[in-house]
């Protein structure tokens, strides 16, 4: 189990520091700092806690899913599309500024971790809460990415 935990948190921690690499200055850009945000949009410290909550959440899921899941093609699949949404999200939204394509990246994560936390529920039941909060994050930030384009 730790082995596994730490090959995930490397991994998750990996794709979020990669992610926030690619965005440039992101959340710090003028262009961010000068655009219509929702009320809702949290102070910046919230995203850095929220993160990292979130991928010790996922990693310990993940450990957790990894042993008792059959059919790892599928996992392994779901997985990597994880982490390319997760990583195409930051340079699309932040660097490039498309906020309609960053829509539907985050909009594509979200499902993605809900397929995660529905499809197998079976194999892990409550063990599958770990992947609420990210889940419950990504519906916030896709609220949060929507309201950008419908206001900018």
């Amino acid at each position: 189990m730790i082995y596994r935990l730490i090959i995930f948190l490397i991994l998750n921690f990996g794709s979020i520091g990669l992610g926030s690499v690619l965005a440039g200055k992101g959340p710090r850009s003028e262009w961010y700092a000068t655009i219509n945000k929702a009320p809702w949009t949290p102070p910046g410290w919230v995203f850095g806690a929220s993160w990292t909550l979130i991928m010790i959440c996922f990693s310990i899921y993940l450990a957790y899913l990894w042993p008792v899941v059959e059919n790892k093609k599928i996992l392994v699949g779901v997985l990597i599309l994880h982490y390319i949404l997760n990583l195409a999200w930051n340079p699309t939204f932040f660097y490039y500024h498309q906020l309609l394509a960053g829509l539907v990246i985050i909009s594509g994560l979200t499902l993605v971790i809900g397929f995660f936390l529905f499809y197998y529920w079976s194999q892990l039941e409550l063990k599958s809460l770990l992947i609420a909060p990210y889940l419950i994050w990504l519906l916030i930030a896709t609220s949060l990415n929507a309201y950008v384009l419908l206001k900018n």
